[in-house]
């Protein structure tokens, strides 16, 4: 097989270093796979920057092919232009690659390789299925007249209906699309995976993370590690670390690993009162995200409520997850929030009910007062985000001609 994997970020995003490369090693393994041809799409900077696809991937088997946004025009104008420009630049590189399919991550890549099909009736599948489109209406980021809103929402249902294989990362969503008539056996689940060992708990890392950034040996520290904004919440996020610190008291510190700009983070934690002796600030490589999980004792994931939020899988709560570490998180985050109730992997917090943020906090003190609750809730990695979760997906679906045939006869 070969294979066109397109991913809707760049390169250097982490989601791609989190969420695609894993994903690739899987592909390069398998013997039935002869060559990968990696497409991100590349914003801002990275968009005229010379790029380099530097990792330890088999020689030869894998190559990188950028698709490059303009800069400098309007956010909505750019977007347009990329669904008209950029699905041109992949029937140049379907003709020179020759892949038997394209394999597209998310939704708004899979629109792309519905484009693409349109032209070529080249098969598509999709993974990390989600409905992109209702997710930044409901998070207020699009409105319902806002044309990335209408196209989006308008190829996710072609997307239903024409790719060989869905992926969505919710049992929830597959349970949705088989209600919409999406044919059960195109639908596999595969929550955002993680790789558990390298995110496993490291007692040693975690005192020398703790060491340099000056923390108190009796510290019960939290950690916060994304955005701020859009589908998460932003204020309420520093109000809830505000809380956190006036449950666990002076000893509290806060870690807080985020792309936005640092002296915007600052501003708002010394707004809630939290100066720097007691909140870290810094936007870490993905690759030192482990250690600073472990000098963390719990973690925070204030995602917005959305009914649509049923359909996601936050690569976060796996991350922190199999650093062992209980979470906080809002109601109805995928599949997610029941089982951390189900299988006490943090705590459920709701802004809407009086009380909700200090008996949360409460339930999380008490599961960090459990003997060894960090090799407990690294298992939750392991049964819930592993990778073999994927590669038993991908060995269901990717045989492209069988799919094909069994879409047909669907």
């Amino acid at each position: 097989m070969r294979i066109l994997f397109l991913s809707y970020w760049g390169l250097n995003d982490g989601l791609t270093t989190s969420t695609v490369f894993p994903h690739l090693r899987l592909l390069q393994e398998r013997p039935d796979v002869a060559a990968v041809r990696l497409v991100t799409i590349e914003r801002g900077p990275d968009a005229q920057a010379e790029l380099t696809f530097k990792t330890d991937f088999r020689a030869g088997k894998i190559s990188f092919e950028p698709l490059r946004s303009r800069p400098g025009r309007n956010v909505i104008l750019n977007k347009i232009e990329d669904f008209t420009r950029f699905p041109k630049e992949l029937l140049r590189q379907v003709e020179t690659f020759k892949p038997d399919f394209i394999l597209a991550r998310g939704a708004p890549a899979g629109a792309l390789a519905y484009l693409v099909w349109q032209k070529t009736k080249l098969p598509f599948y999709v993974e990390s299925f989600e409905p992109h489109a209702d997710y930044m209406l409901e998070s207020g980021v699009w409105r319902a007249y806002d044309p990335r809103y209408l196209f989006q929402r308008h190829w996710e249902k072609r997307q239903k209906q024409l790719a060989i294989g869905l992926m969505p990362v919710a049992e929830n969503y597959r349970q949705q699309l088989i209600r919409e008539g999406v044919p059960a056996s195109r639908i596999v689940t595969v929550p955002c995976s993680v790789d558990a060992a390298a995110f496993a708990p490291d007692v040693a890392a975690g005192q020398r993370v703790r060491q340099r950034l000056g923390f108190i040996t009796t510290a019960t520290v939290g950690i916060y590690v994304g955005k701020f904004g859009d589908i998460y919440y932003d204020q309420e996020a520093f109000e809830l670390f505000r809380a956190a610190a006036d449950y666990f008291g002076s000893d509290f510190r806060l870690i807080i690993l985020s792309p936005n700009a640092e002296t915007d983070v600052r501003r708002k934690l010394a707004a809630v009162g939290l100066g720097p002796d007691r909140a870290f600030v810094t936007k870490a490589p993905h690759a030192e995200v482990p250690d600073y999980l472990s000098a963390a004792d719990f973690a925070f994931s204030p995602i917005r409520p959305a009914p649509c939020r049923l359909f996601c899988s936050a690569i976060k709560i796996g991350e922190y997850w199999a650093s062992g570490l209980p979470v906080l998180v809002t109601p109805g985050v995928g599949d997610d929030s029941a089982i951390m109730e189900a299988e006490r992997g943090g705590a459920v917090f709701d802004l809407t009910q009086l009380g909700s943020v200090p008996a949360a906090l409460a339930r999380l003190a008490a599961l960090m007062q459990e003997p060894n609750y960090r090799t407990r809730i690294h298992q939750l990695a392991l049964r819930h985000r592993s990778l073999d979760r994927t590669r038993m997906a991908y060995d269901a679906l990717l045989p492209v001609g069988e799919r094909k045939k069994s879409a047909a006869a669907a």
